[in-house]
Formats: structure tokens, C-alpha cells, sequence
């Protein structure tokens, strides 16, 4: 069980630059194409921006033709929740940190085996860290 990180929006706003507050804390989503990660190749772990928890690996990610990083499956199952996302008259999975709650982006059921799922994701969601030779 991950132990939760509760802090009030104030208290996100002090921390967090207003561009990943904006999307992680406020249900954002950032232009294609033009994010930090999206065509990120670099071997390492993807950890949440606002807690660091280790989200994902570069060896589950996968190019989606999309424009955002794109994964198959989380790093673990624990360290991802998911809602339903009734917002702009469709109903979407939102995937979220399960230790702080931030937005993440979306699971669509459309990527490739083994797991048939593409988590697209937020750049602004993610802290890389290189894997260190």
C-alpha cells in the first residue's frame, strides 16, 4: 500500500511550477508533440513530478504516433490509480499518481501487446532519471 501525500492546492501551488501545476493538479493536458518527453529514447525511470514516486521505465514505453509519452503498463500496478473521466462529453480512464493523486493523463485500450493498453501521458507529469552506468 503506498502512503499517501495530502497537501491542500495552496500548498501544491508553492511547489510546483505553474505550467506542471497546471496539468497535474489541474486535469491539464499539454500540446503534442511539443512536451519534453515525448520522443525521449534515454533509458531510465519516469517519476511523478510532484512526489517522485517511480511511475514508469523507458523499456515500457513505446511511440504511439500521438505526440506524448506513451506506455504499456505502469512501473508498478500499485503506483497508478485510475477514475472514470466523464469530462468534454466522452467517457476516458484518467490515470493518476496513487501517492499524491496528480494527473497523469489517460489509458486508451489501444496500444500493443502484451497489455494491449497505451497510458498517454503528460510530460509535465514526470521527473526522468537516467539509469546510471
Amino acid at each position: 500500500m503506498i502512503k499517501k501525500i495530502i497537501k491542500t492546492d495552496k500548498e501544491w501551488k508553492k511547489i510546483l511550477p505553474p505550467s506542471v501545476y497546471s496539468i497535474t493538479r489541474g486535469k491539464g493536458t499539454e500540446p503534442a508533440y511539443k512536451n519534453k518527453y515525448w520522443d525521449n529514447h534515454k533509458k531510465g525511470l519516469y517519476h511523478c513530478s510532484n512526489c517522485n514516486l517511480v511511475l514508469f521505465r523507458s523499456e515500457d514505453k513505446f511511440e504511439s504516433g500521438t505526440g506524448w509519452p506513451s506506455f504499456t503498463k505502469p512501473y508498478r500496478k500499485d503506483h497508478v490509480e485510475f477514475l472514470t473521466d466523464s469530462r468534454f462529453g466522452m467517457e476516458r480512464v484518467e490515470a493518476l499518481c496513487a501517492r499524491c493523486g496528480s494527473h497523469l493523463g489517460h489509458v486508451f485500450d489501444d496500444g500493443p501487446k502484451p497489455t494491449g493498453k497505451r497510458f498517454c501521458m503528460n510530460s509535465a507529469a514526470f521527473i526522468f532519471k537516467s539509469y546510471k552506468k
